[in-house]
């Protein structure tokens, strides 16, 4: 078929190029019946317009020569490459033909299942992938929670994806000083009769707002002294378990409401001694945004569980969070201004009758530049065990954000113990990341 055209087009142009010889003559033709009488121009010269015509043949006759070189070269290009095979569609098999869930099945008619785009079906085997470094300095002096000079605190891998249309899963391995854990593991169900979104596996209890993120995510290098005063450690409330949420709809805010219920042994706190004993939380979240750069975030927790003193005994947990944040849209990469605070009432009971506990924290930080933030922090917290022993102090924190995927935050730490000690701590944490790590909880 290129052959062809080829053919026809040499055809074409050298019809064009020999007519164009004639079309001066008829123009000058044309151009000397129109012509003013003789009185008003000069008479023209003949011999000068056959050396003009002679001319313009020459041109064009050395244009028709070049063109027919280089058609006669690319029709020897043409005819020296093969033939390329006809492609025609094959007819699709009906639909009977192809087996249920193979992978040729396709159209409107296939059994297998659509995961909304491209990108999520290509999750299906390979999953998002990330491992997070967290490394922790300590300088100082402390002698109630010492802490090693250098230590990489936890390495976190984590993989997430869809499972199907209706589930996904996300899985957080932590590796420490300590040893491999699962610091995460769960399926998440989104599309569950009722509007309910229910999770199932090993996760952190939906306990306050601290309990929920995970290390690298904090403002900070360690954890309130609330937290691991009250809530079992630096890892809190975290048990094998399920999860049930519902959006309560209204006109005014965002409001969710989640039922939980685990194994019954989470980080100290709780210790299910029998099958049965299993805890129990219940938490109601409420979001609004105040104006476009502006919001209020305001949580009720409670928790309920058997301790290790015995499975007659319990303990329960009451939590209140709010959390400021500010972000004026005009500045946004250079500016933003966050507030949290949270208390925490422990009733533990025990054999020589229930203790109450209270803890608190409140914390500011601020970005100041694009890639600059500080804040401060101030803790108090009673004992879990005995509240008459009180721990408390300040913390003041500079963070530096070279890029999306590493942090370096320097922290001042001092902490007066309930044994009258007094710990002054520089703390330095460097963050690193590599992969696709997906969006914690906000």
């Amino acid at each position: 078929m290129g052959v062809v055209f080829i053919r026809r087009f040499r055809r074409a142009l050298w019809a064009a190029v020999a007519l164009v010889p004639l079309v001066p003559a008829n123009a000058f033709a044309q151009s000397s019946a129109a012509a003013p009488p003789a009185a008003e121009q000069q008479p023209a010269d003949p011999q000068q317009i056959r050396q003009e015509l002679n001319r313009l043949r020459q041109e064009f006759d050395a244009i028709r020569e070049s063109y027919g070189a280089r058609l006669a070269a690319l029709e020897a290009k043409l005819g020296a490459v093969p033939a390329a095979p006809v492609q025609t569609t094959p007819a699709t098999p009906p639909t009977a033909d192809v087996p249920a869930g193979a992978a040729g099945a396709g159209g409107p008619q296939s059994p297998l299942p659509v995961y909304g785009n491209p990108a999520a079906s290509s999750k299906i085997f390979n999953p998002d992938i990330a491992v997070i470094g967290n490394f922790l300095s300590t300088a100082g002096r402390n002698t109630i929670e010492p802490s090693p000079g250098f230590e990489m605190r936890e390495a976190e891998v984590s993989f997430q994806a869809v499972v199907d249309p209706y589930a996904r899963a996300d899985f957080f391995l932590a590796a420490s000083p300590e040893g491999l854990e699962i610091e995460e593991g769960y399926v998440t169900f989104s599309s569950l009769p009722g509007g309910l979104l229910a999770k199932v596996g090993k996760m952190k209890q939906q306990f306050g707002k601290v309990n929920t993120l995970h290390a690298h995510t904090t403002p900070w290098a360690d954890t309130p002294i609330a937290m691991r005063n009250l809530l079992g450690g630096d890892e809190g409330l975290n048990d094998a378990g399920i999860s049930v949420s519902k959006l309560l709809l209204n006109p005014w805010f965002f409001l969710e409401a989640t039922g939980e219920v685990y194994r019954g042994s989470s980080g100290g706190v709780f210790e299910a001694t029998k099958p049965g004993n299993v805890s129990w939380l219940g938490r109601v979240r409420g979001y609004r945004d105040l104006s476009e750069g502006t919001n209020l975030d305001i949580g009720a927790s409670i928790a309920r569980g058997h301790n290790d003193v015995g499975s007659a005994f319990t303990t329960r947990l009451i939590g209140l969070d709010a959390t400021f944040r500010y972000r004026p849209l005009r500045r946004a990469i250079y500016r933003r201004l966050v507030g949290r605070t949270e208390l925490m009432w422990s009733r533990r009971e025990q054999e020589d009758g229930t203790v109450p506990a209270f803890g608190m924290y409140v914390s500011g930080e601020y970005q100041f530049a694009r890639r600059w933030f500080g804040g401060v922090r101030y803790d108090r917290s009673e004992r879990a065990f005995d509240s008459s022993l009180v721990d408390k102090g300040p913390s003041v924190i500079v963070t530096f954000w070279p890029s999306e995927f590493s942090q370096i935050r320097g922290q001042y730490r001092q902490t007066r113990y309930a044994e009258g000690a007094t710990a002054n701590e520089v703390l330095f944490q460097f963050l690193f990341s590599i992969g696709a790590h997906g969006a914690h909880v906000f």
